[in-house]
């Protein structure tokens, strides 16, 4: 080891269930451990797997002196017994050995639930990795990305690689890091749509406009070139119940100003503006009814239709008729 390099620690917490987040921090940690050992081996198991006595073995130090990362997954599964075992080893942890519990946050059993808790109070070294839903977390999700492979972007090309690529964030991380390469590193939205050209006018986002605003003809044009070049069923329904919403917190303000919208829902000027211009033709009754619409379309989607597509297709123009009305 030099004299530089510190030994990594021996506990590690990693929190939450976003499974990109939580792979980086597992692989984070391995990478410490072989900065001072290369030869560090990383062992995976899932705890209800486990039972103590092959914990204890797993756990204990090697004969030969072989430093090694046991990452523990789906911790939150861990019985009784096996929580004691993670417990004793984390009071008492052998020497050349980094555990890494990976846990839901959640949990059934009482000792499952706690072990995070007991976890952080002998010292473990923290990483949440909470899954990411909201709007405003991806696009903070999105700026990170592209600031750590060095570039820069703008909201406008936050929301634009978004609505391009989807929600997954493997994709989304993917496409950050290509387009900071194939730029001098400063993102704009007219980057975005060059880069993804023809793929941008696909996506379930620019269905989902299209039908809020009325367009029949555009909105089924784009739904029908989205299902023959492959995006999902699912990315296009909740684009779609992603618009409503957007309709009934522009509803639900009662404001034409576009900057006092635009504070009040947390979001940029010009995404306000696009919203209140989408929620003209609209009213109350109307919205609540999109709501129902698109949630039925949710659940179709993930199997209660016979045909995903047609189920879609059905939905675009009940929304149309909707507005209309």
């Amino acid at each position: 080891m030099s004299p530089s390099t510190a030994a990594p620690e021996s506990l590690h917490l990693v929190l939450g269930e976003e499974e990109l987040l939580v792979e980086r921090s597992v692989r984070a940690v391995v990478d410490a451990a072989r900065a001072v050992d290369p030869a560090v081996e990383l062992r995976r198991i899932r705890v209800s797997e486990l039972t103590p006595p092959e914990l204890d073995e797993m756990l204990s130090p090697s004969l030969f002196s072989e430093a090694q990362v046991v990452a523990l997954e789906a911790a939150q599964e861990a019985g009784k017994e096996i929580a004691e075992a993670i417990l004793a080893h984390a009071r008492q942890p052998a020497d050349g050995v980094v555990l890494i519990a990976q846990h839901s946050g959640g949990g059934r059993a009482k000792q499952a639930k706690e072990l995070p808790n007991a976890l952080r109070k002998l010292g473990a070294t923290v990483t949440e990795c909470r899954k990411i839903t909201k709007p405003a977390e991806r696009e903070a999700f999105v700026r990170d990305e592209v600031r750590r492979v060095g570039g820069r972007i703008d909201a406008a090309g936050v929301s634009a690689l978004i609505e391009t690529v989807g929600s997954d964030l493997r994709e989304l991380s993917s496409a950050a890091s290509q387009l900071v390469a194939d730029t001098d590193g400063r993102v704009d939205e007219q980057a975005v749509r060059r880069y993804h050209q023809g793929r941008a006018e696909v996506t379930g986002f620019v269905v989902a406009e299209k039908a809020v605003t009325g367009d029949r003809a555009g909105a089924l044009e784009a739904l029908r070139w989205a299902l023959q070049l492959g995006v999902p069923h699912v990315l296009i329904a909740d684009a779609l119940a992603e618009s409503v919403r957007t309709l009934g917190r522009v509803a639900a303000a009662g404001s034409s100003d576009t900057y006092r919208l635009a504070s009040e829902l947390g979001m940029p000027e010009w995404k306000a503006r696009k919203a209140l211009g989408q929620a003209r033709g609209w009213n109350r009754a109307g919205v609540a009814a999109a709501m129902q619409v698109t949630a039925t379309v949710n659940a179709d989607v993930k199997g209660q239709a016979a045909d995903a597509s047609y189920a879609l297709e059905r939905t675009v123009l009940r929304l149309i008729d909707l507005r209309t009305r």
